[in-house]
């Protein structure tokens, strides 16, 4: 009797030192896995940033074109107080800019 003992709590050992084992790998692989899926979304986030840095730019650009028009009209027409100076202004900013 004492050996048939000793033989069912051996075995109830092995198999929990065996589901143990089950477990950690499985909590180890789960992690491994949401360290990569947070990877990938970080990356889908950075490409998704750059493009609507990128159409901001475009946006930027087209603005300062436009201002930079209505600027010289009122220049040829005559507005003379503040536009000269706010046209050279934009003017060297953009020189700046497309110099970086």
């Amino acid at each position: 009797m004492n050996s048939l003992a000793q033989i069912i709590i051996t075995v109830g050992a092995v198999v929990t030192a065996c589901l143990t084992v089950f477990g950690v790998c499985k909590s180890l692989a789960g992690y491994i896995y949401s360290l990569k899926n947070n990877s990938r979304m970080q990356s889908e986030r950075n490409t998704a940033q750059d493009k609507a840095i990128a159409r901001l730019k475009e946006e930027n650009q087209l603005i300062c074109y436009g201002l930079s028009a209505a600027l010289d009209g009122l220049e040829q027409l005559g507005a003379n107080h503040s536009v000269p100076i706010a046209k050279n202004k934009l003017q060297k900013y953009l020189n700046q800019q497309a110099h970086k």
